[in-house]
């Protein structure tokens, strides 16, 4: 049943048909929002009035959770040649060490920030 062919003659094939590998691409939600500007505009107002008055003024900005452990990582780091740090081969989570929550805090007043990692067991 059937032909047999390689997978060489399929991407020939396919590439004669102009297709081509492709990363995915992510532009469903449309283009900038059209409120984008008008909302940084609104919260650059909000903080230079509270400064004005002595008033605090934080920002607070979180990042995607991260497994904890020995864990792929797409960065990259300065290792001697030869010797790549060894990870886990699947991300399944250590559920004694859960997921770090990346988060910092920013003090306007100040201009210092703090950087933190949170841990989702005692954060929910």
């Amino acid at each position: 049943m059937g032909h047999k062919i390689s997978r060489t003659v399929v991407g020939e094939l396919l590439n004669a048909q102009k297709f081509s590998l492709q990363g995915n691409r992510k532009p469903l939600e449309g283009g900038q929002s059209p409120d984008r500007d008008a909302q940084f505009l609104h919260i650059n107002d909000r903080v230079t009035k509270a400064l004005a008055e002595k008033q605090p003024v934080i920002s607070v900005d979180t990042k995607k959770q991260e497994l904890v452990g020995d864990f792929k990582n797409n960065g990259r780091e300065w290792r001697p040649q030869g010797s790549p740090e060894e990870v886990r081969v699947h991300d399944f989570i250590i559920p004694e060490l859960g997921r770090a929550v990346p988060y910092g805090v920013y003090g306007h007043r100040r201009q210092r920030g703090l950087g933190e990692r949170g841990d989702e067991r005692r954060y929910g």
